[in-house]
């Protein structure tokens, strides 16, 4: 799971699923108002994309962007024209080049109009357990039912590989719970290479460089995931693997498909206070978010147009090994089955080459 980039601002200009409406000059037509309602289109951006910390993905904000449905409040809720922006296949060639050789979702959401720890929250858990912000946890409060308590109970192993912190400590005290299965990204290359990944891995990206972020440089992420992918595809249990890569949330940047409703998780409400805050709750989904998926098995050049959102995941976890859902998100939630054909032989049973990453190999930097 990367970091904060809608659809539209990675793959817009795809030309395939549903991205940015065009000009006869190849440009998107699309728009939002500013404060004084004069329309600021989608543009392109450099890279390196160095903003002005002008994007903002807060529930407030979140929900302003949205504005019940109308996709209109990107530029009002920061008075900059940067959440407008994009990138396309000249910046982000391995991405785009990927999502033409194996599979796009152009309906995979975010799980909730809120930033990065509420949607990291949900792939675990199939909910954000109140949580609306990036506030630090809680170090002692308990966590929920997580799809790794499912995979511990029913003898399925797995892992999640980590760079700086892993992915369990959305709940600090897993860290302990879970070390067992807590590994160095390092190793995730050396289990790739020696057939040693376990049934589910889980990727918590590299965090102050690599991940993506709104500040960071997303060419050098895209050579991070990049270099996961060459390393998990070139090992003995490809012929086994879906490789799936997701981004948390929007990043505040714009996206023209309003979310949908979504199925309450459960009992817990987010915790706002209104006013100050924003009315709503965990009944929608939030922004349009991109999804990739490979295997063997994957339909050349897919694009799925099946609503998803993070706990299409853990449905598709709980589908391959029969397992009960944790919430009322994941138990309605579509697996993402769509993306492959397993009554055919493979037809990618060699990957398949891709463009270059624009900067390779990895090394952390420009």
């Amino acid at each position: 799971m990367k970091e904060n980039h809608s659809y539209d601002n990675y793959f817009g200009m795809l030309k395939r699923g549903d991205g940015f409406t065009l000009g006869a000059d190849g440009l998107p037509l699309n728009s939002n108002p500013d404060s004084a309602g004069h329309p600021v289109r989608a543009h392109h951006l450099s890279v390196p994309f160095n903003p002005s910390f002008d994007v903002s993905q807060t529930w407030n904000n979140s929900h302003r962007q949205w504005n019940g449905g109308a996709m209109d409040g990107f530029v009002t809720t920061t008075n900059s024209n940067e959440p407008m922006g994009y990138l396309d296949g000249t910046d982000l060639p391995w991405y785009y080049g990927f999502a033409r050789t194996y599979g796009i979702g152009d309906r995979y959401f975010s799980s909730v109009l809120a930033p990065t720890f509420p949607n990291r929250r949900f792939l675990q858990a199939a909910t954000a357990s109140g949580l609306v912000s990036n506030a630090i946890p809680n170090p002692f409060a308990p966590s929920p039912q997580l799809i790794w308590d499912l995979l511990d109970a029913h003898g399925i192993g797995w892992a999640n590989y980590f760079v700086e912190l892993p992915e369990v400590a959305l709940w600090p005290r897993n860290i302990l719970r879970y070390h067992g299965h807590l590994h160095d990204i390092g190793d995730f290359y050396d289990d790739c290479k020696a057939g040693r990944l376990p049934p589910v891995s889980m990727i918590t990206t590299e965090f102050f460089l690599a991940s993506e972020g709104e500040y960071q440089d997303d060419q050098v992420g895209e050579a991070f995931t990049a270099s996961l992918f060459d390393a998990a595809s070139a090992g003995p249990q490809w012929s086994h693997m879906l490789f799936v890569i997701v981004w948390d949330e929007g990043g505040g940047f714009y996206d023209h498909v309003p979310p949908p409703p979504a199925a309450v998780p459960d009992n817990v409400p987010p915790g706002i206070h209104v006013p100050p805050d924003e009315p709503g709750g965990y009944d929608r989904y939030g922004f349009r978010v991109p999804c990739l998926v490979a295997s063997p098995y994957a339909k050349p050049g897919h694009v799925s147009s099946v609503v998803y959102d993070h706990t299409s995941v853990l449905a598709t976890i709980e589908l391959k090994w029969n397992l009960p859902a944790l919430t009322r998100r994941d138990a309605a939630a579509s697996p993402l089955t769509d993306f492959v054909d397993l009554s055919k032989p493979p037809h990618f049973s060699t990957p398949a080459p891709l463009p270059q990453p624009a900067i390779w190999p990895f090394t952390g930097q420009r």
